[in-house]
C-alpha cells in the first residue's frame, strides 16, 4: 500500500509540524509596514514633502507627529498645531499623496525624556519603524526598542524651518522653499506679518 502523498503547498519535518511550502514562482507576501515621522514643521516645507515621498517608498502608512502641539505665536514656533497639520494635509494633496496612507496627529510636548516615547505612543496608532535624523528623538525611540531609520537630506543648507523663518523675517525669498499651497496659505493667514510682529519688542 503506497504512504499518502503530503498537500500542495506544505511539508512535514521530523517532529512532524506543517511546514508552509511557497510555490516555485512566487514571493512571499510583503509585510504591512506603518512607519512614524516627528517633527515641527514650523513651517511644512519641501524638505519634509522629500522627507514623506522617501518613508512611503519603504512603508505602506505613515504616522506624522505634529510636535509641540501646544507651541504657537513665538518667534521658533509661529503657527499652530492646527495651521501646520493643514498646511501638511495641502502639501501632500497637490503632491498627490494618497490621504489613505498618511495620519496627521499633534501630539503636545512633555519635558520628561525617560517617558517621551510612551507618551507619543499614547496618541498614534501601532507603528513599525521611525523615520528621523534628530540626535535626541533617534536615541529615545532606539532605547525604547524601536527600529529607526535616517532620512536622505534635501537641499539641507536652505530647506530648513530655521532658514524659511529667517528669510521671512529679512523679507528675502521663501516661496520656492515651500509647496506652493503651502506658500499661499501662510500669505493668506499673513504669517509673514506674524511673525514680523514677534520679532518686535518692547524693551529699551
Amino acid at each position: 500500500m503506497s504512504e499518502p502523498l503530503e498537500t500542495p503547498g506544505s511539508l512535514k519535518g521530523e517532529d512532524e509540524e506543517e511546514v508552509q511550502v511557497i510555490p516555485e514562482g512566487t514571493t512571499p507576501a510583503k509585510r504591512f509596514t506603518r512607519a512614524l515621522y516627528v517633527g515641527r514643521f514650523q513651517p511644512f516645507h519641501l524638505g519634509h514633502l522629500e522627507a514623506v515621498r522617501h518613508i512611503l517608498r519603504n512603508a505602506d502608512e505613515i504616522i506624522i507627529v505634529v510636535g509641540s502641539a501646544q507651541e504657537s505665536h513665538t518667534l521658533e514656533n509661529p503657527f499652530t498645531a492646527g495651521e501646520r497639520a493643514y498646511m501638511i494635509r495641502i502639501a501632500l494633496n497637490e503632491a498627490g499623496v494618497d490621504p489613505a496612507k498618511y495620519y496627521i496627529i499633534p501630539v503636545i510636548d512633555l519635558d520628561v525624556h525617560g517617558i517621551w516615547v510612551s507618551h507619543v505612543c499614547s496618541y498614534v496608532p501601532k507603528f513599525d519603524v521611525v523615520y528621523s535624523n534628530e540626535p535626541l528623538t533617534r536615541r529615545l525611540f532606539i532605547e525604547s526598542g524601536f527600529k529607526v531609520e535616517s532620512i536622505p537630506f534635501f537641499r539641507r543648507n536652505v530647506c530648513s524651518a530655521t532658514e524659511i523663518r529667517r528669510r521671512m523675517l529679512a523679507s528675502v525669498s521663501w516661496e520656492e522653499l515651500l509647496p506652493k499651497s503651502v506658500a499661499d496659505f501662510i500669505k493668506e493667514i499673513k504669517g509673514i506679518e506674524r511673525l514680523k510682529d514677534l520679532a518686535k519688542t518692547d524693551k529699551v
